[in-house]
């Protein structure tokens, strides 16, 4: 067994520290030079698409729905354990570089989306699916692709992941409140049960209630600390662009090992945290009745997603971290989730190490939600469309939240892992080969608004693309759709 792990891991770190790093960073850059750098010159209309986002009709949840919904998954453990992380491994210029991935990584979030919305279809009970492996098998006309996918989906978010956020939650509570993890593991399973086997719908519903808030108040609790260390922010901002570049470290001597560090930790991080390239969003977003009804819409909807998840909240971690002076007592036996406990504590008092607990619970907890969703709309695909074998992933699901509640084994989160490695690595060569059809969405878009028109898809314009998407897809009179209520 330890063999096996050994040899799992030395997969993992050939393809994160090294392929999947360098490959998403190139993606990424490519797509934001191919796009005209989209996430800068459109920056405003991310947030202008919110506006009317509450529309949807009888066969796709809502846009705001939808990026509640992959907020859920990427808001998780990663954005308080993980920033803690990354700034004891790489030191504080490993926060500079979270950002940049994530400015590169929206570009990348924009194709994925939009191409998803486009390829969508309906499963037998008339709702919409789509994601990676439904452009693969239209788009691409390579199902075995999407099969890939959906496999390596299934492992890593419907099932792993899941796991890993329980075992956090039961962590978080028995430090916090001396709760027994079996306990918890049976509270999150009939929580979770309750949510997911009401499907998709469901799921949504709850996000769009609960991502507000459990954002809305930690950013609160930032603002405040930053407030309470106003007088340190300067030095934080400082530390962080000195820090990415060398310049503390090159006056000990160790330049080249600094930069190395804060870069490898900042992208691993930022990657992790907001999953552009990685193929699980688009699963969400394409789910959406989209408002403008445009596949591009989504795609601006979902680069705000990004944007939100590493640029906002993870650094609202940073700042309570970095502005709370706890490292300044070099604690580097403290790392994770104990890190940014302390640091709030010590600008709020104790009761900072019940908010983080409480807080984790929010955050996992919809990441383990929103992750089954992603799950559900590629065993979709994998039965063509039906919904029989949902039962089965459910319990399936449920029974992994369970373990996760109650143990660690390393090969299951390094299975998860390598799970998701291959999963980004098969998606990343769709988007590329597809590029062409979302950068023509991107260009119809907007040549749209400029005209003072609400961009409307007509999939006539596009003969080429017909051919590929489902029949009633984008025939329909969608802005009529679109109107039809608020759900």
């Amino acid at each position: 067994m330890t063999d096996l792990i050994n040899f799992i891991n030395f997969i993992n770190n050939i393809l994160w520290d090294y392929a999947l790093i360098y490959l998403l960073l190139a993606v990424g850059l490519y797509f934001t030079l191919r796009s005209g750098f989209i996430q800068l010159r459109h920056f405003g209309h991310m947030f202008s698409v919110l506006k009317d986002s509450n529309k949807s009709d009888n066969s796709g949840i809502s846009s705001f729905q939808a990026l509640c919904t992959s907020l859920a998954a990427r808001v998780g453990t990663g954005n308080l354990a993980g920033v803690a992380i990354a700034i004891t491994a790489g030191g504080p210029g490993a926060i500079f570089w979270m950002w940049v991935v994530a400015f590169i990584g929206m570009a990348t979030s924009f194709v994925e989306s939009t191409l998803a919305q486009l390829y969508k279809t309906k499963d037998d009970q008339g709702n919409y699916r789509g994601g990676p492996a439904y452009y693969m098998e239209k788009g691409l006309k390579k199902r075995w692709m999407g099969v890939l996918f959906s496999f390596f989906l299934i492992i890593a978010f419907g099932l792993v992941f899941n796991a890993v956020q329980a075992n956090s939650i039961a962590e978080a509570a028995a430090f916090a409140f001396h709760v027994k993890p079996f306990y918890v593991g049976i509270v999150l399973v009939i929580i979770s049960g309750t949510i997911i086997f009401g499907g998709l719908r469901s799921i949504a519903r709850v996000a769009e209630l609960v991502v507000p808030f459990m954002a809305g108040a930690y950013l609160i609790l930032a603002f405040w600390v930053v407030g309470h260390n106003i007088e340190r922010i300067p030095a934080v901002f400082a530390l962080i662009i000195k820090s990415a570049f060398g310049l503390q470290e090159a006056i000990a001597g160790t330049l080249g090992y600094g930069i190395s560090q804060a870069m490898t930790q900042g992208v691993q991080r930022g990657l992790f945290s907001n999953e552009a390239g990685m193929g699980s969003a688009p699963n969400a977003a394409a789910s959406a009745s989209p408002y403008p009804p445009h596949p591009a819409s989504q795609g601006y909807v979902q680069m705000l997603g990004v944007f939100m998840d590493t640029i906002v909240i993870c650094s609202a971690t940073a700042v309570i971290i970095l502005s709370s002076g706890i490292l300044d007592d070099n604690v580097t036996a403290i790392s994770g989730i104990e890190l940014t406990q302390r640091a709030l504590s010590t600008a709020v008092g104790h009761w900072g190490t019940t908010f983080i607990a409480i807080a984790i619970f929010f955050f996992a907890f919809t990441s383990i939600i929103a992750n089954y969703a992603y799950a559900e709309s590629n065993m979709i695909f994998l039965e063509r469309n039906h919904t029989a074998g949902l039962f089965i992933l459910r319990l399936a699901a449920l029974g992994m939240v369970m373990f996760g509640a109650l143990a660690e084994v390393p090969l299951v989160w390094s299975m998860a892992n390598l799970s998701m490695a291959c999963m980004a690595i098969v998606n990343l060569i769709a988007i590329l080969m597809l590029s062409g059809v979302a950068i023509k969405l991107a260009k119809d878009y907007n040549r749209q608004r400029k005209l003072g028109q609400l961009p409307t898809f007509n999939i006539n314009s596009y003969p080429e693309i017909q051919q590929q998407v489902e029949k009633g897809i984008w025939d329909n009179d969608i802005s009529h759709n679109s109107e039809k209520g608020n759900r």
